[in-house]
């Protein structure tokens, strides 16, 4: 999954598990508050998940730019 997948995912679980919380508050449910928090969690997780695949694929693109760059440099 790409980086924005990750994030858009992350996203998604972080609302389920507002909404789970928020439920459960309502209705009393301390089992499905605790549901909501830990897939809070787990979309913040994603979202950091899809944070770090986007800096280290913009680390290998720079990489490759300066290998490219070096390479036209000894023709």
């Amino acid at each position: 999954m790409s980086g924005l997948g990750d994030k858009i995912k992350g996203k998604a679980q972080e609302a389920v598990g507002n909404a789970k919380e928020a439920v459960g508050d309502a209705i009393d449910n301390e089992k499905l508050e605790d549901q909501g928090r830990a897939d809070q969690v787990r979309g913040q997780a994603n979202q950091v998940k899809g944070e770090a695949k986007d800096k280290v694929n913009e680390a290998a693109d720079n990489l490759g730019d300066k290998i490219t760059d070096l390479g036209r440099k000894k023709d």
